[in-house]
């Protein structure tokens, strides 16, 4: 199954040659090797007339390789490779995170060598145009500017967007979002022969690779709290909570003792392995972000869905999981937003309400409001979501994004509403 990454394609084709490291970051099995051995590979060799003897493509996962996982012997097989080679050549280095860190052997109490250490190195090969994957976000993205020394160049992969999963699986489009809904966009799973064996692959994946790779990475004690607190986060998408909740929950729920320090720490470890990303509430008016609570939101909901046994189906949560997920594919950032404002309760009192926008996306100066509504079936259902939007005192575009409509509309106050999969179908719109 062919399967198009024309997104992130591009923002490799408009990097090469820039001078920097070109590192792509993504959760494991997303599709970073396929992006670049297959796809960018293949655009080299049939776009741009690159000689498959000028690409030098080295997996750090082979057990072939292990010797390179050593820097020193790295920076020594690629420079012995370029020798003698003219012209313009590629070097591929695939899961670069699994490289060693060493000792200096030339100065043994100075600071250890790592991996940066040679792909800095390679810098210095005028000829020579550098690609990495890696699968941990505190190891390459944080780092990217100081490790890198500047000339790191990060390209974020996701797993499939809609867009992508309807070009690959082709059908009914309403269907093909009913089975992405389910199953996510994780693209091995996309290729699976049905629903059941989807199913076994999405709930292996925590267990084989994700679990396996922070308890070994990361030399995780508590198994049995990574494990709760992933069924915590994955049963609470789309809903406020902080580390005292999470050990307050799993000290009810599972008769567990947890220190929140201990949940912080375990929290950085899920996003640090792409699994979840933290979604900070942002205060419209005061223009400040409060430390807490905040929202998770899973990387893919298929394996959302797979840890909870698919038995938690909760459509809207599911939806807006999904609306997060496109937002920051198409590189946004994406915030909570919160608007405080003074309003009557029942008694005629006033009093101080916070009312929330699913969505605050900013890109560069541009700002869009959106709010996600799997339906609106009357008039005080629809009055309430779009309560927040009159409250933030500015213009920005506001979009109500939504499963009960078809064709999208404006309102007498502007705002867009607008379908789900014309949503995630069209980039035009944000």
């Amino acid at each position: 199954m062919e399967i198009k990454r024309d997104r992130y394609l591009g923002q490799l084709v408009s990097r090469m040659w820039n001078g920097q490291v070109k590192v792509i970051t993504g959760i494991r099995r997303c599709g970073k090797s396929y992006l670049l051995k297959k796809l960018f590979r293949r655009y080299l060799l049939e776009e741009k007339g690159v000689h498959a003897r000028s690409i030098l493509t080295i997996n750090l996962d082979d057990d072939d390789n292990i010797r390179l996982r050593n820097p020193l012997e790295l920076s020594a097989f690629v420079k012995k490779w370029i020798k003698g080679r003219s012209g313009r050549l590629y070097l591929f280095i695939d899961e670069i995170q699994m490289c060693d860190t060493v000792p200096n052997p030339y100065v043994p109490e100075g600071k250890p060598i790592t991996f940066y250490d040679s792909l800095n190195g390679f810098m210095h090969i005028d000829n020579l145009d550098v690609y990495v994957t890696g699968s941990n976000s505190k190891m390459l993205s944080t780092d990217i500017l100081t490790e890198f020394r500047g000339r790191g160049d990060e390209v974020r992969l996701h797993p499939l967007s809609f867009a992508e999963y309807l070009s690959a699986t082709g059908g009914e489009r309403r269907d093909a979002f009913n089975r992405y809904m389910r199953f996510g966009g994780m693209p091995f799973a996309v290729s699976r022969p049905d629903d059941a064996a989807r199913e076994a692959y999405l709930k292996s994946l925590f267990g084989e690779v994700y679990f396996r790779d922070i308890i070994e990475r990361k030399r995780v004690e508590r198994t049995d709290v990574l494990g709760f607190m992933t069924d915590f986060l994955c049963s609470s998408i789309g809903s406020l909570t902080n580390p005292t909740n999470i050990a307050n929950s799993i000290k009810t729920n599972y008769d567990c003792g947890v220190s929140k320090t201990t949940v912080s720490t375990y929290l950085d470890h899920l996003e640090d392995a792409f699994l979840f990303t933290e979604a900070k509430r942002y205060d419209i008016r005061g223009k400040a972000y409060f430390d807490y609570p905040s929202k998770f939101y899973c990387e893919d909901v298929g394996l959302r869905n797979a840890r909870t046994d698919f038995r938690q189906m909760e459509i809207t949560h599911i939806m807006e999981n999904v609306l997060y997920n496109e937002l920051r594919a198409r590189g946004y950032s994406v915030d909570v937003g919160v608007v405080q404002a003074r309003e009557r309760n029942r008694n005629g009192n006033s009093t101080r309400v916070a009312r929330e926008i699913d969505f605050v996306v900013n890109k560069g100066s541009e700002r869009i409001y959106v709010q996600s509504a799997y339906a609106l079936p009357d008039e005080s259902k629809r009055a309430n979501e779009l309560k927040p939007f009159s409250l933030t005192g500015d213009s920005f575009r506001k979009i109500i994004v939504r499963n009960d409509v078809g064709l999208r509309w404006f309102d007498e106050q502007g705002i867009l509403n607008i379908s789900v999969m014309d949503f995630l179908l069209d980039e035009l719109v944000v």
